[in-house]
């Protein structure tokens, strides 16, 4: 998808807002937009308190508003809104500023629903002007790894691919993923799985069938909370996805296997982490994992020598923000077109209306 766009109005760093202050607009937008010298950090609207405070800290140069809609009197100084907002307000807040002729980031869920992503896929064509979805897990150090051990042919013939995002929070909160109902996109697997469900497509493409088990453990929980999706490929890759808020002890992160070997992986990326610590994108620390976290590569059974250790791809979130500043420069194409995000949607859609038991 090619969007025509004229790079930012001043002809210097894109001018950048944030929509949202909490984990999303905290950790995974704000240090990469302050970090580029592509981008400028000009308004992060919130209308927490306390968000704003530490906001107001973090970002001295950032003038703090209320909302979307106080920030939408200030188009005239944006070149691209990121939206780290709950899904139920994308459709409205995205349109907004596609009308106002600023470009769009939106991060998962892309939409709640298959209509919704959908309206704003075509408002961002109808305008012509970049939107992106933040599938940021595509540059986690281990996919990236998955992807190179898969290029090189050393799994053989892949037939199953198993991979599980889960943690331990065992009491609900008030945070939107708890709270707020499926339909508008709430719920372990529309957050969770919306990763999850990405990069399973990403590696094998399309799906021919679908089932899922879509469950509610903890107690006073509203939404789904320890699930599990299975995509049969229509290359005949079977994927299988867990996501959990309960997992005590968390399974393998990947295990892919294959006619000629299998790869293993434990813990989640940490780039996340590092991010929540303050480790910043531009530090050579960052993306990098230690030797005893790498997963192994090879086959465990008798008269085979024992799987090795893969050095684990170095992880690499900064490279979706070398993409949008492509985009909205004119330059090159969004990092996650938002037609790939509408099928992750539509799948999402699919097994909360007709959830299926595996």
């Amino acid at each position: 998808m090619t969007y025509i766009t004229a790079g930012p109005s001043n002809g210097g760093p894109i001018r950048t807002g944030v929509v949202g202050y909490g984990l999303a607009g905290k950790v995974f937008h704000c240090p990469f937009i302050e970090a580029s010298p592509e981008f400028s950090l000009d308004f992060i609207a919130t209308n927490d308190p306390e968000r704003r405070r530490q906001a107001s800290r973090d970002y001295p140069r950032a003038a703090i508003v209320a909302d979307a809609n106080e920030l939408l009197k200030h188009v005239a100084d944006l070149d691209l809104v990121v939206l780290a907002s709950p899904p139920g307000a994308h459709l409205e807040q995205g349109s907004a500023f596609l009308d106002k002729g600023v470009g769009v980031v939106v991060d998962k869920p892309f939409a709640a629903s298959v209509t919704e992503a959908e309206e704003l896929i075509s408002k961002a064509e109808e305008v012509q002007r970049p939107l992106a979805v933040f599938q940021n897990r595509r540059w986690d150090g281990d996919f990236l790894t998955v992807k190179k051990i898969l290029a090189a042919g050393e799994l053989g013939e892949v037939y199953q691919f198993e991979s599980s995002f889960e943690h331990w929070a065992p009491k609900t909160e008030s945070r939107w993923q708890d709270v707020t109902p499926a339909a508008l996109g709430g719920g372990v697997a529309y957050d969770l799985g919306s990763h999850l469900i990405d990069q399973a497509l990403v590696l094998f493409g399309p799906v021919s069938a679908v089932r899922a088990d879509l469950r509610t453990v903890r107690e006073g929980g509203g939404n789904d909370d320890a699930s599990y999706i299975e995509l049969t490929h229509e290359s005949g890759v079977r994927s299988r996805l867990w996501m959990s808020r309960v997992g005590a002890q968390p399974g393998p992160r990947f295990r892919v296997l294959g006619t000629a070997g299998a790869y293993v992986s434990y813990g989640l990326d940490g780039q996340e982490p590092a991010l929540a610590a303050g480790i910043l994108p531009t530090d050579e620390r960052y993306g990098t994992e230690p030797a005893e976290t790498w997963g192994t590569l090879g086959v465990s059974a008798p008269g085979y020598p024992a799987p090795s250790k893969v050095p684990t791809e170095r992880g690499n979130y900064p490279a979706f923000y070398r993409g949008v500043a492509a985009a909205v420069q004119g330059t090159g194409p969004v990092p996650v077109e938002p037609h790939e995000a509408l099928e992750v949607v539509k799948i999402l859609e699919r097994i909360h209306s007709e959830p299926q038991q595996p």
